[in-house]
């Protein structure tokens, strides 16, 4: 199983954080478009390391052009030896329209041709060939030598985020990976997301198994139980936070717990955050973290996720020494 972990999205911590993630044994090395750009830390990444996989986890496609993501990639990739990985998502409707001021319609089928149109435009850079891509919403037909890059070795991996069946299965037709939402579970992977993924392979004519599976995990572990406790609580805020987004109703009424998610939204609205923790009792935290001892994290994960995922991020929103997380590294990439 391949780890990865999280690069610092400060310009100058980027390449001190992306250096111990390597020295660490760590996979690959991701940042995340949240109150930063998520790319110009990965060039620093990418000069304080040799073998660590760089990418984005996520940047949000539809806040770009297909065109302005192919360069950036393109350098990426070029920069890194081949490293990088473009992670994208969608993002939801209010960021895009009221956040980044851009357009929003029928987001998996947009999905499905931003990416084709980023392959597009790499293969007339690789080849030679004209730029020709005409399609319900983005079109690229210019393409001169003044702005054309040199070809690289290979052209950048595109990894796409997704919760809902729909994009999912569009990851399965044109993505090289999926990244799934920290919020869900091993039964919703293996019930709903995995077979939408198999879906969009087969009708692209793919294999399911040439598209990793990473999954960000929450985690609760510690070395005592008010260790535990003080940890879960912050995973059960964070649970809960996602949980009041009704875009991810699916997932709780998948088990059950949709009058949950009800519940959540209105408190939501009433900035009651700190008591929306209350509503995530023991058996949700346990379905949607793994829950106990550092000593006993690795088996569980590999007992519960086994067949299922490719990659792993350790979801742990709390602070940790990093020492915590070396023995369950090791053992998941010896498992």
């Amino acid at each position: 199983m391949k780890i990865d972990g999280g690069i610092s999205f400060s310009m100058a911590e980027a390449a001190t954080s992306a250096k111990l993630l390597e020295e660490a044994g760590y996979t690959g090395g991701f940042t995340s478009e949240i109150s930063h750009d998520p790319f110009l830390p990965l060039a620093l990444a990418s000069d304080a390391t040799s073998t660590l996989e760089l990418g984005t986890s996520i940047a949000v496609a539809f806040a770009r052009s297909p065109m302005t993501l192919a360069n950036v990639g393109w350098d990426l990739q070029e920069h890194s030896n081949g490293r990088f990985i473009l992670g994208l998502g969608s993002q939801i409707k209010p960021h895009i329209t009221k956040r980044f001021s851009m357009e929003w319609s029928k987001p998996a089928a947009r999905m499905r041709e931003f990416i084709q149109a980023l392959h597009a435009i790499w293969d007339c850079w690789m080849t030679g060939d004209k730029l020709e891509f005409r399609g319900e919403f983005y079109t690229h037909v210019l393409m001169t030598p003044m702005f054309t890059p040199a070809p690289i070795a290979t052209k950048p991996k595109v990894f796409l985020a997704s919760v809902g069946p729909l994009m999912t299965q569009v990851c399965g037709e044109v993505a090289d990976g999926w990244f799934s939402h920290g919020f869900t579970t091993a039964e919703y992977l293996r019930d709903v997301s995995l077979p939408a993924l198999q879906k969009g392979a087969e009708l692209a004519g793919r294999a399911p198994s040439d598209i990793e599976v990473s999954l960000p995990l929450f985690i609760v572990a510690g070395e005592t139980e008010a260790e535990i406790a003080e940890r879960g609580l912050a995973v059960r805020k964070q649970i809960a936070f996602y949980g009041s987004t009704p875009a991810y109703k699916s997932v709780l009424d998948h088990h059950g717990w949709g009058d949950a998610q009800i519940d959540l939204n209105q408190m939501s609205k009433a900035g009651e955050w700190d008591a929306m923790a209350d509503v995530v009792d023991d058996t949700m935290l346990k379905t949607f973290a793994v829950v106990g001892g550092v000593d006993t994290i690795a088996d569980q994960i590999i007992h519960r996720f086994d067949g299922l995922i490719d990659r792993l991020t350790f979801y742990a929103p709390y602070e940790a020494p990093a020492e915590t997380w070396a023995p369950v590294v090791d053992k998941l990439q010896s498992a």
